[in-house]
């Protein structure tokens, strides 16, 4: 298989979003930063939301200029913490009044740890933490529809599954890769129930696979593991900016304004698994998801 082939379809479309107001999840590093960077140089006003205020300071000055755009801007948010996801929506609705576009991207690929609330790490970040900011930000996607959510997953959800007796891995853990495959999982059936959720309201909401792309996502893995994957990703991983690129289109694509619920990989339209199209599954998910963080919003 040669690297042309991995690194996939782009999306050559040339559009413009002058006035669009976009945040980006984990976009101080891999698929976050080049999204950035390519909807900075379509002129949108960006939003960079990462836990690590150094490292977002520091993208966000290379995004400003490598784009040619003033207008991107870090903002710190921890989505292993829901109090700093509450804070973040806080900051940014003091900050704007609109938010057109929501991507969705960062994720978490760890060996059994818990976030501020106890939660398992890949299920907490990658789906309960994305669940929270993208509700609490509702009321500004709703006011500036048409706007779009964008949410990144992963082809790996077809080997995931919930477990309804196990969903905070409270009786076992069943390792890192199939953590990881449960919460991108969680990730489409989130995308399924909320696109139900949103009809009639001008905001759509679709999910993706990126393919399999050299970032840092797996930082929480062991050194070995680790060293292990290093051939790996030279000879068969797509780079940042080619892994961004069904990001991009979702975000930006005017003939996707109104597609919603939908999965896609490589810039078209894709099959996600069966366990990702049950309905009762997606409402169990979205119910559950919904008191895990209001209960720790009450009870703190």
């Amino acid at each position: 298989m040669s690297k042309s082939y991995t690194n996939g379809k782009r999306y050559t479309n040339n559009v413009r979003i002058e006035g669009k107001i976009v945040i980006i999840t984990g976009a101080n590093a891999g698929i976050g930063k080049a999204t950035a960077l390519d909807l900075a140089k379509r002129g949108g006003k960006i939003y960079m939301a990462c836990r690590n205020q150094n490292k977002g300071i520091e993208a966000v000055n290379e995004v400003k200029a490598a784009s040619g755009n003033d207008n991107v801007f870090f903002l710190q948010l921890d989505l292993a913490s829901l109090e700093s996801i509450r804070e973040f929506s806080k900051k940014f609705h003091e900050i704007e009044t609109r938010l057109d576009i929501l991507i969705n991207n960062a994720g978490v690929l760890s060996p059994l740890e818990r976030t501020k609330e106890k939660f398992e790490l890949n299920m907490g970040v990658n789906h309960l933490g994305h669940f929270l900011l993208t509700n609490l930000l509702l009321d500004l996607l709703k006011q500036s529809a048409p706007s779009r959510i964008v949410v990144v997953a992963s082809q790996l959800h077809k080997i995931g599954a919930i477990d309804k007796e196990n969903f905070n891995s409270e009786k076992s853990f069943a390792g890192s890769w199939k953590a990881y495959a449960n919460s991108k999982l969680a990730n489409i059936l989130f995308t399924r129930e909320l696109s139900k959720r949103l009809e009639g309201t001008g905001v759509t909401i679709n999910a993706l696979c990126p393919g399999a792309v050299d970032t840092d996502a797996t930082k929480y893995l062991n050194p070995i593991m680790r060293f292990l994957m290093t051939p790996l990703k030279k000879l068969f991983y797509k780079s940042p900016e080619n892994g961004a690129q069904t990001s991009i289109m979702l975000a930006v694509e005017p003939e996707l304004e109104k597609v919603s619920g939908k999965y896609y990989e490589t810039c078209q339209e894709s099959t996600s698994s069966e366990k990702s199209k049950d309905d009762e599954m997606a409402a169990w998910l979205w119910e559950l998801s919904d008191e895990k963080t209001t209960m720790v919003a009450t009870v703190s």
